[in-house]
């Protein structure tokens, strides 16, 4: 099997399932999702927690991040430094400016440098095993890997993206 093949084939199948949603059904994920994830981690509001701008489809955890945010938490968007390398996070909320980045999402780009302890990662797809599928340029990898203070991540996306097995 090409996996590279394989990788991009099912990157665009899922994508393509995610983007065909409708606004309504979207909405209705992402409030089972936010539901999903206030039960799950009841130590989000104290938390430093990171999370995605949401493009092509994805979990839009604005509304979540804002919520927790009136709790007592930080909210933060990742920045892509430089290619192959780990990101940094920079706290967000409204008011916080942006700055479109790499393939036109956008981060904050003059708010302070700060180091989560929650991140919620975008999943593409996902297996029963744990695996993730990404958009494929090992950004969140990276992340994971040389964090200089570990930090839970959270997988997140949509039912629809289970995947059987991720070689």
């Amino acid at each position: 099997m090409d996996l590279a093949a394989w990788r991009r084939s099912e990157r665009e199948r899922l994508i393509g399932a995610r983007e065909r949603l409708d606004a309504e059904t979207r909405e209705r994920f992402r409030l089972r999702i936010d539901g999903h994830l206030t039960r799950s981690f009841p130590g989000l509001p104290a938390a430093t927690i990171a999370f995605c701008w949401p493009t092509r489809g994805e979990y839009d955890a604005r509304p979540l991040a804002a919520a927790l945010r009136t709790r007592g938490a930080v909210t933060a968007l990742p920045v892509v430094v430089a290619p192959r390398q780990p990101m940094i996070f920079r706290e967000w909320h409204d008011g916080v400016a942006l700055t479109p980045g790499p393939l036109g999402i956008p981060y904050p780009a003059g708010s302070e440098p700060v180091v989560p302890t929650v991140v919620l990662v975008p999943l593409i797809g996902w297996d029963g095993a744990g695996y993730r599928l990404g958009y494929g340029a090992g950004y969140f990898d990276r992340t994971l890997a040389r964090a200089a203070k570990p930090f839970l991540a959270i997988g997140v996306g949509h039912q629809l993206a289970e995947m059987g097995d991720i070689p």
